[in-house]
Formats: C-alpha cells, sequence, structure tokens
C-alpha cells in the first residue's frame, strides 16, 4: 500500500513538472511569435525612382517606407506585407505595378524593419498602420483612387481595420479566416495534428502580451460588410493558411469578388511562384478598379 502511495505521489509529482515544463514551452513560443521583427533596410533599389517616407500610425509608431510616383489619374497601389516580413518583399510587387502606371507606397508595419513598435499583433495594431497608409496616400495623391494588396498579415491588417480602409479595390494573398485556425494551423506543422489542442494556451496569451483577444481577430467578420471589388489570391498547397480556410473566407465575403487558386504553391511569395500569370491578374483587377 505505502509502495503504490508512493509510486502515485511521484507520478503526481513528475507530471506537475511536466505541465509546468509545457507551460513554459508554449509562454516561449508566445513570445518568439509576437517578438518585434526589426532590420536596417536603407535606400530604395537604384532602379526604382522614388523617395523614403515617414508617417505616424494609431499604433503609436513612427512607420518607414517607400513611396513611388506614378502617372496621373492612375491611382495608388498601397502594398502590405506579411508577418515578420518588411517592404523589400513587396519590391516585385512595386516593379511591375510602377511599370504599368501605378503610384506604389511600400512601407513597414510596426515592430518590423525600420518601423517603430514593440512587439507583432497579428493585425491588431497593423489594422491601425493600415489605415495610416491609405490616409498618407490620400494626402499625397488627392481624389487618386487607390487599391491596397495585402499578403498574409498584410491582408488581415487591411480587413481588420475600423472603420473600413477608404479605397476602391482589396487584393488579398493568403489571409487567416480567424487567429485561432491561424494557431492551430502553424501548432499542427510544429508538432503534428494532436499540436493543434494546444491552441487555447497560445490563443489565452493574446489578453497579456498585445491587449486584444482572439475575437478582435477575424477578418471572415469584417470581409462580409465589404462591398468593394476584393481579389482572393491563395496556393493550394498552404499549410500556414489552409486552401480550405482561404475558401471559407471567399465564400464568407460580400460581392463583388473573385478568385485565384494558385496550383502547388504554399505560403510564400506568390508573385515569385508564378510571376507572369499573377502580374496579368493583378494588373487586371487594378485596371478595373482604379480606371
Amino acid at each position: 500500500m505505502n509502495f503504490l502511495k508512493r509510486k502515485w505521489k511521484l507520478l503526481s509529482f513528475l507530471s506537475c513538472i511536466a505541465l509546468v515544463v509545457g507551460l513554459a514551452a508554449v509562454w516561449m513560443i508566445g513570445s518568439g511569435l509576437c517578438a518585434a521583427c526589426p532590420k536596417v533596410i536603407g535606400d530604395l533599389p537604384a532602379d526604382l525612382h522614388g523617395e523614403t517616407v515617414e508617417f505616424k500610425s494609431g499604433s503609436g509608431a513612427k512607420l518607414r517606407g517607400w513611396f513611388i510616383s506614378g502617372q496621373k489619374s492612375r491611382g495608388a497601389v498601397i502594398l502590405m506585407h506579411g508577418v515578420r516580413g518588411n517592404r523589400t518583399g513587396m519590391l516585385g510587387r512595386a516593379r511591375f505595378l510602377n511599370a504599368a502606371g501605378h503610384s506604389v507606397l511600400l512601407f513597414d508595419f510596426q515592430a518590423h524593419g525600420e518601423s517603430e513598435g514593440q512587439r507583432i499583433t497579428f493585425g491588431f495594431l497593423e489594422s491601425k498602420d493600415a489605415a495610416a497608409a491609405v490616409e498618407f496616400v490620400r494626402t499625397k495623391l488627392p481624389g487618386e483612387k487607390i487599391a491596397v494588396l495585402g499578403a498574409s498579415l498584410g491582408g488581415a491588417a487591411a480587413l481588420l481595420a475600423d472603420p473600413p480602409l477608404k479605397v476602391d479595390g482589396l487584393i488579398l494573398e493568403m489571409v487567416y479566416p480567424t487567429i485561432r485556425q491561424a494557431v492551430s494551423d502553424r501548432l499542427a506543422m510544429k508538432l503534428g495534428p494532436l499540436g493543434r489542442i494546444f491552441t487555447p494556451l497560445l490563443t489565452l496569451q493574446l489578453k497579456l502580451r498585445i491587449d486584444c483577444g482572439p475575437e478582435d481577430l477575424r477578418p471572415i467578420e469584417k470581409v462580409r460588410d465589404l462591398k468593394i471589388p476584393k481579389f482572393f489570391i491563395a496556393g493550394t498547397e498552404d499549410r500556414h493558411t489552409t486552401f480550405s480556410e482561404a475558401q471559407e473566407l471567399f465564400q464568407a465575403a460580400a460581392e463583388p469578388k473573385q478568385f485565384w487558386a494558385v496550383e502547388g504553391a504554399g505560403h510564400i511569395d506568390l508573385h515569385g511562384f508564378s510571376q507572369a500569370i499573377y502580374e496579368q491578374r493583378v494588373l487586371e483587377f487594378v485596371a478595373t478598379v482604379l480606371k
């Protein structure tokens, strides 16, 4: 009997240790996901003729970027990068859009690149950056039409803006429907399907880390009411935002809308993956909304 008691106590002790270690590990994962991603960017590449710009965001951060002028009355496209990226990841898109005559703004979200900011917030504060970018372009190009192209975090930030962005069209690449799904997908990638059971342990950290909850990070709720033209792009092999989740977001969206499935693409630079078709389809959409 005493042996069984000692064995039970030992198992209980080991279970408590395992729980503490597990919670600490999940907390560290959360710390890594939210950690700022600063990087010295430097000057605009010589083949692009523009200027370095700064503007203040409602997120509290001063944002840095590049503005490239286009032809009068051709409108502007604001490029919004993905999580842990920066404006340089959008240079390829800036080149073909500007070559078509459009003005282009590329900028670093708060806590990314050369912009200020303490932590990544998965679209919560970044949505305020998106609104500030639109206001900057409106001041720079009064009367011109504006489209936004957002990849992953960039698309989520564009959708989460409150009030909705005053733009004429949205291109949304690989955008998560809800933060719970985004976290669950990433845990499954790292730990296998059973990793999804840890999703609540990460989403519960949101309030402590970035002062918002999972209910504040649901682009799928916002997209239902946006009546402007929307172009959704998703890779069929994406594991960060699964293809079925991309379809779910598209189905929830109000008209007008269109969807392009990029066969064989994962959660990558879709422009680089299918450059010629990507440029053709994006330019067709942009020409329609900025005409």
